[in-house]
């Protein structure tokens, strides 16, 4: 049995989507839901399939904050930003989180454990802060909460 390369994912998914209307982001949230990022060495692929220069390729997928170039931690942490969590100690939250990864958003611990992300809403207001990590969201956490929650999401 042969791997699949990221790239020949890439090419696959190019040519599934590239006749699409407005299919630059169609394509790039195939590639990032399918490899988990968008791999700098796909922009070249990607912006010759659509008659684009690989600047403007690289000016969508750095505009969006949803999409990655680089590959995930194992599992990403989500908090959420809206102003319901915010106003029920989100941001002590995100402080405290970053300070306990060693990270900031948008980047992986240095054993590869976590990433780091931010969310506009989890649709869990009434239990306000909340987190994600993979699918399982969390309400009404604290920073004693979080640092179990990570406790038990590294075993």
């Amino acid at each position: 049995m042969t791997k699949i390369t990221n790239i020949e994912t890439v090419q696959n998914i190019v040519a599934d989507l590239k006749d699409k209307p407005g299919a630059l982001l169609p394509i790039l949230h195939a590639v990032q839901n399918s490899l988990g990022y968008v791999p700098p060495e796909s922009v070249p692929t990607i912006a010759n399939a659509l008659n684009l220069s690989r600047a403007e390729v690289h000016g969508v997928i750095s505009f969006y904050h949803y999409f990655r170039d680089h590959a995930p931690g194992k599992k990403t942490v989500r908090i959420c930003r809206a102003e319901s969590c915010l106003a029920m100690g989100g941001k002590a939250l995100e402080n405290h989180a970053k300070k306990t990864l060693g990270i900031d958003y948008h980047e992986n611990t240095k054993d590869g454990k976590f990433s780091l992300e931010a969310v506009y809403c989890l649709g869990n207001c009434a239990c306000s802060p909340a987190i994600q990590i993979d699918n399982d969201v969390y309400g009404r956490v604290s920073n004693t909460d979080f640092d179990e929650i990570l406790k038990e999401h590294s075993a």
